[in-house]
């Protein structure tokens, strides 16, 4: 998935005629001043972090300006911020507007019911996940017929709009839908859209774009937004690999498998920090890339956690015990292996004789690396 920053979001929204605030990038105090002084951006203004992560405004990474130069401290002091792991490379200047409502709005890929839902609440400005689900209203949309009357009718209800705001929602919700046909959108979200005098208004926007639709949006196709630089490495290898805050390495093949991985340890205390999904390679110079790629993200320790189907144990093994030998002294860790299915004793076998601990059951083994990332030992 490719996923947009907010300015970037919005230029997606303003080609379709979402109604914006009227605002800017900047990627330095001098720039964010000058804007300013030449009324590209109007005053009062709102200064934002541009970064993915959620809760911007809580972590001061949000500033307000009533002058050009109180625009220029809120940038300056805005970027080179580390922002939940990411550093802050852009501002975005925007209008500060009248706010009568904050509401939430999205259309969103449901992937168990396979379709496109349009998810709307009152209760906007906050996390989705944080607002009581009686207070949210999900309509599935069929992807021929697309979003009908009723359908809009039923979001203007659930929004609790009147007047121009009430008149205002089904041609914005029209232009969000065809967004999301055209280019591919996993999810468009709007939160907060705010009720602003007679109309409404997208103060925020979060865009994630289908990558496997990629040859359809070459325009997306250097967007680094969303990538970390040894995840961008990873794409170019072709290797899943995600990076998040905690110090647990976990090495899995299959998305479900890799999933469940991440819950176990979780629930046993532990915080997954980088995963590498090996999908159904058989080839030991594979594991051994996608390991070393791991050794840079420099975990406390990694959890292997392999069964073997199509993917083979002991070509596991072979490649990871490869790849320990191409990291320095220095930079090693521990790791703690799962492996089962197809050539599980052979595998087990050359993990074992490498000296690295082999656990068959994976509630032991998982409480195992959990132990060790927390300074214990196994």
């Amino acid at each position: 998935m490719v996923k947009l920053a907010e300015w970037r979001g919005k230029e997606v929204f303003r080609k379709y005629g979402v109604p914006l605030p009227r605002g800017h990038v900047a990627r330095s105090a001098e720039e964010a001043e000058s804007l300013v002084r030449a009324g590209t951006v109007p005053l009062p203004c709102v200064v934002k972090a541009q970064v993915l992560a959620g809760g911007r405004g809580k972590g001061g990474a949000v500033r307000f300006a009533n002058t050009p130069e109180e625009a220029r401290a809120a940038a300056g002091a805005i970027l080179g911020l580390e922002f939940k792991g990411e550093k802050v490379r852009e501002v975005l200047l925007e209008e500060k507007l009248a706010i009568g409502q904050e509401l939430y709005l999205s259309i969103a890929l449901d992937r168990a019911l396979r379709l496109p839902v349009l998810i709307v609440s009152a209760q906007g400005g906050v996390e989705i996940e944080s607002v009581d689900d009686a207070q949210i209203v999900r309509v599935p949309i069929h992807p021929f017929p697309g979003l009908a009357a009723y359908e809009q009718r039923r979001a203007v209800e659930a929004l609790g709009l009147s007047g121009g705001p009430a008149k205002a929602l089904p041609s914005l919700l029209a232009a969000l839908w065809k967004a999301f046909n055209v280019e591919d959108a996993e999810l468009l979200e709007i939160n907060p859209l705010a009720v602003v005098g007679e109309g409404l208004v997208a103060l925020d926007a979060k865009v994630i774009i289908e990558d496997d639709a990629g040859f359809r949006h070459p325009e997306y196709a250097e967007i680094r937004d969303d990538r970390t630089p040894l995840e961008e490495i990873a794409r170019e290898k072709e290797i899943a690999f995600v990076q998040l805050d905690g110090n647990i390495g976990v090495i899995a093949n299959g998305a479900g498998l890799t999933m469940a991985t991440l819950d176990v340890l979780q629930e046993l205390g532990g915080r997954p920090g980088v995963f590498l999904d090996l999908g159904g390679t058989d080839d030991p110079k594979k594991v051994t890339e996608a390991f070393l790629l791991m050794a840079q993200a420099a975990p406390k320790v990694v959890f292997l956690n392999i069964f073997g189907g199509v993917t083979r144990c002991d070509t596991v093994a072979t490649g990871l015990v490869e790849a320990m030998k191409q990291v320095p002294e220095g930079q090693r860790f521990p790791i703690v292996a799962r492996i089962r299915g197809n050539n599980e004793a052979e595998g087990t076998a050359i993990l074992r004789a490498a000296g690295i601990t082999s656990v068959p059951q994976l509630k032991d083994s998982a409480q195992a690396a959990v132990t060790i990332s927390q300074g214990g030992r196994p």
